[in-house]
C-alpha cells in the first residue's frame, strides 16, 4: 500500500476540478464575456426529471382551481376527474402575473363533438390578458386559417395543423416573450410567442402584431410588463389538466 499512494497521488491531484475552469485571457464576444470566461456565471440547476420542472409553477395540477380566479372573485369552474372545465362561468385567469414565460398545459375538445369552424372546441390561452393563442377542435374542421388551433388568433395561422381527434389530449408547449415599450410609450419590440402543438412546432419565434382582436386589425398600446395569463370560457367544455409555467429572464444584461 505504501509503495502505490506516491503513484497514485500525482492522478488524483489531476483529477480534482478546479475551482474556478475557464479563461481570462480569451477574446471577448459581442455580450462581453470572453470565450470560456472562467467569471461568467453558471447556468441555475433545475429538476426536470419530474412531472413538471423543478423552477415551474404549478397552476392546476388536477385538484383545485386556487391559482385562478373569476370575474367575480374565486374561480368557479368544474373540476372532476382531474381536469378543469369551463361551466358558463366566465374566463378564469392567474392570481399571479407574468411576463416572459414558458407555459405547459393539457387540453381535449368535446366528444362527441359538435358544430362547426370556430363553433367547435373553442377557448383560448391569452398572455398578459391581451395576446392570445387560440384553442379549436381543428381537426377535420375547416375554419379560417388564422383561427384554428395553435394560430395567434386573427393574426398567424400554423405552420402546420398537428390537431388530434376529439377527446384526445393535446399538448402546448409555449414560450412567450412580452413586448417591450420605451418611457413615451411607443412600442419598442413586439410580443413574441414559440408554440410546440402536440411536440411539433407550429409558431417559431412568430411576433403579435398587436394585441389579439376579432373582425379587426391588432394594435399596440403601452401597458404593463406583466399581467394574469387568462383561459377563455367560449361556450365550449373543453377540458385542461397538467398546466405549469416557469417565469423567465430574457433580458440579456452585457458585461459591461
Amino acid at each position: 500500500m505504501s509503495r502505490t499512494l506516491p503513484l497514485l497521488l500525482p492522478v488524483l491531484l489531476f483529477l480534482t476540478p478546479s475551482q474556478d475552469p475557464g479563461y481570462d485571457d480569451t477574446p471577448r464576444l459581442p455580450d462581453g464575456w470572453r470565450v470560456h470566461d472562467s467569471k461568467r456565471p453558471r447556468p441555475p440547476i433545475v429538476d426536470a426529471a419530474g412531472s413538471m420542472p423543478g423552477d415551474a409553477i404549478g397552476l392546476f395540477t388536477g385538484t383545485d382551481l386556487s391559482a385562478f380566479r373569476g370575474r367575480d372573485g374565486a374561480a368557479t369552474w368544474t373540476v372532476r376527474d382531474g381536469a378543469m372545465e369551463p361551466n358558463g362561468s366566465g374566463d378564469i385567469e392567474t392570481r399571479r402575473e407574468f411576463g416572459d414565460c414558458q407555459i405547459h398545459l393539457e387540453w381535449a375538445a368535446p366528444s362527441p363533438c359538435h358544430g362547426e369552424s370556430q363553433g367547435r372546441g373553442n377557448s383560448g390561452v391569452f398572455f398578459l390578458g391581451r395576446y392570445e393563442v387560440q384553442i379549436l377542435d381543428s381537426f377535420e374542421n375547416p375554419t379560417y386559417a388564422d383561427g384554428q388551433a395553435a394560430a395567434l388568433y386573427g393574426q398567424t395561422p400554423p405552420l402546420v395543423n398537428a390537431c388530434r381527434r376529439p377527446g384526445e389530449w393535446q399538448v402546448y408547449d409555449i414560450v412567450f416573450v412580452a413586448p417591450r415599450f420605451g418611457p413615451d410609450g411607443a412600442l419598442v419590440s413586439p410580443a413574441r410567442a414559440t408554440v410546440f402543438h402536440n411536440g411539433l412546432l407550429v409558431q417559431h419565434d412568430q411576433a403579435f402584431l398587436g394585441a389579439t382582436a376579432h373582425r379587426a386589425l391588432p394594435e399596440y398600446r403601452a401597458h404593463a410588463a406583466t399581467g394574469p395569463v387568462r383561459l377563455q370560457d367560449h361556450g365550449d367544455p373543453v377540458r385542461f389538466r397538467n398546466v405549469w409555467i416557469r417565469p423567465l429572464d430574457l433580458t440579456r444584461e452585457r458585461k459591461g
